[in-house]
């Protein structure tokens, strides 16, 4: 799966360079279409809605959606960690740990075997 298949399929993403929350370029960046557009969209709706139920949905949408990636994500596994982080910042670290867990593992065993007083023979007889 593509990342960019995968960022449509998730949902739109707060810009972090826009103006006010990054909300209008984050969803003109879905979309595919012009910021501006969006922002003339939200400016009418605001009007016709008496301002104030437009504002409260506008800011709800900057504090619902997700942040931009600071980094591009370049593989769809990039792209699913950042998803649970965004989501669930616990998870997250618990994934992370598990795997330094499995890493720590990993170079015990590998400790262990140069170590080892066969292995410490055999580096000796090669000489």
């Amino acid at each position: 799966m593509n990342v960019n298949d995968w960022q449509r399929r998730t949902g739109p993403y707060r810009a972090r360079d826009g103006l006010i929350l990054g909300v209008c370029k984050g969803m003109a960046r879905y979309m595919q279409c012009s910021v501006l557009v969006v922002r003339l969209i939200v400016i009418i709706l605001t009007l016709l809605s008496t301002v104030w139920p437009m504002l409260l949905v506008y800011f709800l949408a900057g504090v619902l959606m997700k942040p931009e990636p600071v980094v591009p994500l370049e593989t769809a596994g990039d792209a699913e960690f950042y998803s649970s982080f965004a989501g669930s910042r616990r998870m997250a670290v618990d994934r992370l740990k598990a795997s330094f867990d499995r890493l720590d593992r990993r170079i015990r065993r590998m400790e262990g075997i140069v170590t080892d007083r066969e292995y410490d023979w055999e580096r000796r007889i090669r000489r």
